[in-house]
């Protein structure tokens, strides 16, 4: 390995580690391994196609109105006075309608498999249900206007992929220019349904884990993009709706 290459490693893996508070001993288990090659099978390589010159952006959500429900008019009868409830009890359409419940991801329960991908010699890893599809690197054609760590868009089977160059974005600060005249990219990695693909060197593997082979931090965190760390590796597990947020935002690591 270079020297910046490990530099860069031995950062971001004490940049990692202070995220770790607690002192728990953590059990080595032998992950479960799904082979790449079936991954792999599915790596696309297309000729280039004409590009607008545009990024194009997720489509928007449908957004859903409910229902307006007319109150019916209940004439006042000689009954007793009920028993008062308590006002927790107390649950209309309309109260439940204005509290914002964000849908607990599928990964959060029980098991579940990630992918884990180098870039300058950091691991990352996605949860594989999060993950849109794999692409060989091909040429991104660069637009006006844009931050550095957006390499272009690149067309793939007619579809037009905004390619993120990953350690620009993960790493900024040590991004110099031994580092980056290091970088080969090979792979682009797709983020759920969206238009955004991170740039990869290297496919380690997919491993399955276990709700407690991951530090999660909550939602509050100063950093959206992570979901937790995956203990036994010292590597970051995106949480890949925050992430594509962040990216449709324009904005970086430091969310600026």
């Amino acid at each position: 390995m270079s020297k910046p290459l490990a530099a860069s490693q031995k950062v971001m893996r004490s940049y990692l580690s202070e995220l770790l508070t607690d002192d728990e001993k953590v059990q080595h288990k032998e992950p479960e391994n799904k082979p790449l090659e079936k991954l792999l099978e599915n790596v696309s390589v297309e000729r280039k196609l004409p590009i607008d010159n545009k990024v194009l952006s997720r489509k928007p959500a449908v957004e859903i109105t409910r229902d307006k429900i007319e109150p019916k008019v209940v004439e006042k009868t000689n009954v007793e006075p009920a028993k008062p409830i308590a006002k927790a009890q107390l649950q209309t359409k309309k109260s439940l309608g204005s509290i914002k419940v964000k849908p607990e991801k599928d990964y959060r329960n029980g098991s579940f498999q990630a992918m884990f991908f180098k870039v300058a010699g950091l691991t990352i890893a996605v949860p594989l249900i999060e993950l849109g599809g794999i692409h060989n690197v091909d040429k991104a054609t660069p637009l006006m206007g844009k931050p550095d760590w957006f390499k272009g868009v690149m067309v793939q089977r007619e579809e037009q992929i905004n390619v993120v160059d990953t350690a620009r974005w993960v790493m900024p600060e040590k991004c110099n220019d031994k580092l980056l005249s290091a970088l080969d990219y090979q792979y682009i990695i797709m983020l759920s349904t969206s238009q955004w693909g991170l740039t990869a060197e290297h496919l380690v593997d997919t491993v399955t884990l276990e709700q407690e082979d991951v530090k999660w931090l909550d939602e509050s965190n100063k950093r959206p993009w992570l979901a937790g760390l995956v203990k036994d590796r010292m590597c970051a597990l995106l949480e890949v709706e925050s992430l594509i947020k962040l990216l449709d935002d324009g904005a970086s690591i430091h969310q600026d």
